[in-house]
């Protein structure tokens, strides 16, 4: 008996490398002291708790600064199999710095939405929320384990459901909030299903060791493996917007705070994405032939209603910009899911996923930006209708280029250099992997997507209707807009500082 006990006990009782889960942790360390801080502040000091959200957000994403160029594990099994639940190596690194980084502009623009609010919203519990899902949004890239991916995922959705629906006496918001709610869990509990089916086909949760003992299961197994391979997907296929899980999408964006949509825009198809690459790529490379095939399919489908529907967006009707950067954004899901499915199809498969990761980085940076620019215009224009934008260039001509700049980007048009390089990147790895097919779905889909993309553009320098206002921004926007700006253009001018990742990989 103590001889069982003694290895068992040994796994248990191990060192932490703090240094290793500093980002994520600090980030919920920092979201509980804005939540009690929130019960002595006076009314008058609680925007306070913006920046000290903003402060600690900028720290946790100065604590990857030590973690460069080194591979840390923690959470580990002992004894001769070496299994570990987090690992910081160069993918975690780079997801975990978009989400950081993604989640600070986000509160830099909440701290305007917030204070223009008129008290419709809890402020420590809008800041407590955002931060406990920057943090499980953090440790999911880490996560080296089943549970722990689960556990991430859900600490990531969980708060970003009551963000949605934060702002009080809003019935679009509250209805936006539970649609959000429902699909997701829908879809959480089909992962979970399919968890318990790989667990119950290899008897391990470590990503590592699925993948080696997956490919040994039992010739009675093997139905029951490819299903749970499949049910594993579909959350993190949701989380990406992917079509058929995108339907929660256009609803959601338009009823959330501005803010909190650019957040799931941009960080919530993070989760997703490294999600599906350490599943796919980590812990189910032999069933390949499965989800290969699956992602390609999603790929092609998802630009294609994406795209569609946002070509056929109204510039008159309600929140028709919101609504379009939300289709917009489902297009953009299938490109950034043509290089995973190309990963099922090559012997490299962790080279080429770095090609997603490359696109995702350009994506953050301009559709934060975009949205940027919409929270700036709905200040005066609460409809945020895509024709409220008509003449900008006269009313507030920076705002009007740094749109036009980010609209370019997302086109892959020039001067967004950027934007079209990560395109090519993602449509070579199409083509090297022999899918053909999907490359020229995708090339049909940047000529549709041209087409709204510029339509829009065109509008900003338009002679305005009546005589234009102009409105001074407030600094936290002035602040969003000049850091995305610079970003998108320094890397269309280096764009070698992202695209690297597509050429050496990640892992």
């Amino acid at each position: 008996m103590s001889a069982l006990a003694h290895p068992l006990a040994a796994n248990l009782v191990q060192s932490v490398d703090w240094l290793a889960i500093a980002p994520p942790t600090l980030t919920a360390v920092v979201g509980l002291a804005v939540l009690v801080a929130d019960l002595f502040l006076p009314e008058a000091k609680k925007p306070l708790l913006g920046w000290v959200s903003v402060a600690g957000l900028a720290a946790a994403a100065l604590l990857l600064l030590p973690l460069l160029g080194h591979d840390r594990s923690t959470f580990c099994l002992t004894g001769t199999t070496r299994a570990c639940s987090y690992t910081a190596d160069r993918f975690t690194l780079v997801v975990q710095f978009l989400v950081l980084a993604g989640a600070l502009l986000t509160a830099l623009l909440s701290v305007t939405t917030l204070k223009d609010g008129n008290r419709r919203y809890p402020q420590g519990e809008f800041w407590f929320l955002l931060l406990s899902s920057a943090a499980g949004a953090a440790l999911l890239p880490a996560s080296r384990d089943l549970a722990t991916l689960i556990v991430a995922l859900e600490v990531a959705s969980l708060p970003a459901f009551a963000l949605v629906g934060i702002r009080h006496g809003d019935k679009r918001s509250s209805e936006a909030a539970l649609k959000f709610f429902l699909s997701s869990v829908t879809a959480t509990a089909v992962s979970l299903l399919g968890v318990s089916f790989v667990y119950a086909t290899t008897g391990s949760l470590y990503l590592t060791q699925v993948a080696d003992r997956i490919q040994h299961v039992d010739g009675q197994l093997h139905t029951l493996a490819q299903t749970g391979v499949v049910l594993t997907l579909v959350g993190f296929a949701f989380k990406t917007a992917a079509v058929p899980f995108h339907f929660w999408v256009p609803d959601t964006y338009v009823g959330a705070p501005l803010p909190i949509a650019a957040y799931l825009s941009v960080v919530g198809k993070a989760v997703g994405f490294s999600g599906l690459i350490l599943v796919t790529v980590v812990a189910f490379p032999s069933y390949a032939d499965v989800w290969g095939p699956a992602l390609a399919a999603l790929a092609a489908l998802t630009m294609t209603v994406g795209n569609v529907a946002a070509l056929r967006q109204q510039a008159t009707r309600a929140y028709s910009a919101v609504r379009l950067l939300a289709w917009s954004s489902v297009g953009q899901a299938g490109y950034l899911l043509v290089p995973i499915a190309a990963a099922g199809y090559t012997d490299d498969a962790q080279k080429v996923v770095g090609s997603t990761v490359a696109y995702a980085l350009m994506y953050a940076a301009v559709n934060l930006g975009a949205f940027a620019v919409a929270a700036a215009v709905a200040r005066t224009a609460r409809l945020n209708r895509i024709s409220d934008y008509r003449g900008l260039y006269a009313r507030n001509p920076l705002a009007a280029l740094l749109l036009a700049f980010f609209l370019l980007c997302l086109a892959g048009l020039p001067p967004g250099i950027i934007g079209l390089f990560a395109k090519v990147t993602v449509f070579s790895a199409a083509v090297d992997a022999g899918l053909g097919w999907l490359a020229v779905v995708m090339a049909v889909n940047v000529v549709i997507a041209l087409y709204y993309y510029l339509q829009w553009t065109a509008l900003l320098f338009r002679a305005p209707e009546g005589e234009p206002a102009r409105h001074r921004l407030p600094a936290p926007l002035t602040a969003a807009l000049a850091l995305t700006g610079t970003l998108g253009i320094v890397l269309s001018g280096a764009p070698q500082l992202v695209l690297r990742f597509a050429a050496t990989g990640l892992f």
